[in-house]
């Protein structure tokens, strides 16, 4: 895959360019969204990686601008800027995710490989759904039955994941793997208190439990 990654901060943009090449994708980088609209013109991009805040054309400019002239290529937007405002403006400019910094790499390069593969369907997912309950990527509201949860941070993360392997059994590795990027058993009960946690808000005053323990396995959101 090629991405363009468009950010002004070169320490950063060299960590992405790093971890994504060393992931097996091509990378161009860009200082601005000025010079990311060059390399874009250049054409033979994948995904845009696009910085919010930049000087001389931000993120949401270049963005307006390459949809205006008909550029469809799938846009993730990465921004410092996580009120739900912030995130509908970049979406109303023409991305298609957004995701707030700081990130996980993991998520990161998920998210990316995911706007690939619906830019090949020609869709792009920005809610999800399992039974009655319902996650919105993009403004973070999660709600089961019409019913508004508010989760935490890496309970969201947590719960994301779990509705995107919905119907499968995830272990405790997965979790510490994906969720937290642990590559290693820190030999503490964090999931078993953000499961708890999650069980609790997902589940509190229904009849049927969706988030369940698989005994020997790991846990499994069911619809």
């Amino acid at each position: 895959m090629r991405i363009l990654i468009v950010e002004d901060d070169q320490e950063a943009a060299a960590v992405m360019v790093r971890g994504l090449t060393e992931a097996g994708h091509d990378c161009v980088a860009a200082p601005d969204g000025a010079y990311g609209l060059e390399e874009a013109h250049k054409g033979g991009f994948d995904v845009y990686v696009v910085d919010r805040m930049m000087p001389r054309l931000d993120g949401v400019g270049m963005v307006e601008t390459l949809r205006r002239e008909g550029d469809q290529t799938p846009v993730l937007f990465l921004s410092a800027l996580g009120e739900v405002e912030d995130r509908v403006a970049g979406l109303k400019a023409g991305a298609d995710d957004y995701l707030v910094k700081p990130y996980a790499f993991s998520e990161l390069i998920a998210r990316i490989e995911a706007l690939a593969r619906r830019r090949e369907t020609g869709s792009v997912q920005t809610v999800l759904k399992v039974g009655d309950l319902e996650m919105n990527l993009i403004s973070r509201d999660v709600s089961r039955a019409g019913r508004d949860i508010d989760l935490q941070p890496r309970e969201f993360q947590l719960l994301e994941f779990l509705m995107r392997n919905a119907g499968k059994s995830v272990t405790r590795t997965m979790l510490l793997e994906k969720v937290w990027e642990y590559h290693f058993d820190p030999q503490t009960n964090v999931i078993d208190v953000h499961i708890s946690r999650l069980r609790s808000k997902l589940d509190k005053g229904f009849d049927r439990q969706m988030l369940q323990t698989v005994r020997g396995a790991g846990y499994r959101l069911e619809a």
